[in-house]
């Protein structure tokens, strides 16, 4: 997506997260909310209102949320990864404020 910040860092995230070195559930789950991500900001900004727009935005926090949590739970809170996560989490957090 063109001139989305908020995407590109999700996207980042995302990569990112794939390197980390973790086994089993941990990995899954963590692979599956970085993804859902960038997808639901991406459903989210083709929605033809602000309505529906916010509540993907939302859905796509939640799963930031979730890999917060994640990294916590595995030790990797001070990552890099980590970081990039924070800062995604602080753009979509403006992006909500600004669209409600």
């Amino acid at each position: 997506m063109k001139n989305f910040r908020t995407f590109d860092l999700a996207v980042v995230f995302y990569h990112q997260s794939r390197k980390l070195k973790l086994g089993g559930a941990p990995r899954d789950q963590l692979h599956r909310a970085a993804l859902s991500i960038p997808l639901n900001l991406c459903e989210g900004r083709g929605k033809p209102t602000r309505k529906d727009q916010v509540r993907f935005f939302h859905i796509a926090m939640g799963s930031v949320r979730e890999c917060q949590g994640l990294l916590q739970i595995v030790g990797e809170q001070s990552s890099e990864c980590a970081r990039t996560l924070d800062r995604l989490a602080a753009s979509l957090y403006r992006l909500i404020e600004r669209a409600i």
